[in-house]
């Protein structure tokens, strides 16, 4: 999350600050302190950014290492987390990008183990291709979301083009479907919103839930129709903070603690960005491109189509709701857009 995000928040609660929206900038606010501070010794859970250089593995419970992908960038953080759960036995959750180097990494770390299970959150490219050459490599069936299948003829356009369309999982992981582990379980949770495949998996004996990009500590989540659902993502973080997980370990950064009140935080913040938005329409900013460069300010520019396809997530789920009405029937980009 922006400053900028964090000023918007502050600017459109219309009384106090709730404890949740509290909640959130607080975490977020302690990632960035932290993030320019020393590592704490002793903290198994360290926030320091030097944590999550490509290649090392870090130690975040007794049942769950990490080894960051070298794939840095404005959506990405330092790189995509990989898990490995588990001791002797292990399973590998988001293998991320087909690199060489990061296969290379994962391998060393589990060298005097037998690698059983690759797990798959979402197909996007960051996460997903990976998992093929790690199964050959290892020999261990590829198990998580669906196949991603293309949204043809969306009034949107042709968006989805982030999604890893190869990708073939050995087992495919319905909601509540679980995998059992040597001393672990790992859940399916279907949590749709930043894509429409996307799994969360519940670490049962560590009260944990590995989130993908659904919940991500260091940023929001972006949310891109067409695939993108706003009003599914906004669901599925109301399962999530009803759940029993006290800590979220994300595809991008550290991991986010107080998980429930975090989820919560993150669903008022979603509220408060749909009322900036309706703020500005009713103010006569009519088009997405006003929107953002009236909501985002000083957002850096390549985060510009981003926020620029979140907007429209917002926009199709108030159009449906009967909050606002679109110039062409359909909540669209190039639409614009008046109150009811």
């Amino acid at each position: 999350m922006s400053a900028a995000d964090e000023l918007e928040i502050r600017r459109t609660l219309s009384g106090p600050m709730c404890a949740s929206a509290r909640a959130a900038i607080a975490c977020m606010t302690l990632w960035r302190r932290r993030a320019s501070l020393c590592a704490m010794p002793n903290d198994p859970l360290d926030h320091d950014r030097t944590k999550l250089e490509p290649g090392a593995v870090t130690r975040l419970s007794p049942l769950v290492r990490r080894v960051v992908a070298s794939n840095p960038g404005p959506f990405t953080f330092t790189g995509t987390c990989a898990y490995i759960v588990g001791e002797g036995d292990v399973a590998i959750i988001d293998p991320g990008p087909d690199d060489e180097a990061h296969r290379a990494a994962l391998l060393d770390a589990v060298k005097a183990e037998r690698v059983t299970h690759i797990l798959v959150t979402h197909t996007h490219k960051d996460h997903s291709p990976g998992a093929r050459a790690l199964s050959r490599a290892t020999g261990a069936p590829i198990w998580g979301c669906a196949a991603h299948v293309p949204v043809e003829d969306h009034p949107s356009g042709r968006l989805d083009a982030s999604h890893d369309t190869d990708y073939a999982p050995d087992v495919e992981m319905a909601d509540g479907s679980a995998l059992q582990g040597a001393g672990f379980t790992l859940t399916a949770v279907h949590t749709p919103g930043h894509a429409s495949n996307h799994l969360c998996f519940a670490l049962a004996q560590e009260r944990a839930l590995f989130s993908g990009d659904h919940v991500m500590a260091w940023s929001t989540t972006v949310v891109a129709p067409p695939d993108g659902d706003m009003a599914a993502y906004m669901a599925s973080l109301e399962r999530l903070a009803a759940r029993e997980e006290e800590i979220y370990y994300p595809g991008h950064g550290a991991p986010a603690l107080s998980a429930r009140r975090y989820a919560r935080g993150l669903a008022t913040h979603r509220r408060q960005r749909e009322n900036a938005i309706l703020a500005r329409i009713r103010d006569g900013d009519a088009d997405i491109a006003t929107i953002v460069a009236r909501i985002y300010v000083g957002l850096d520019s390549r985060l510009v189509r981003a926020a620029s396809l979140s907007v429209l997530a917002h926009l199709q789920d108030m159009t449906g709701r009967g909050l606002v009405r679109s110039s062409d029937g359909a909540a669209t980009m190039d639409a614009r857009y008046s109150a009811t």
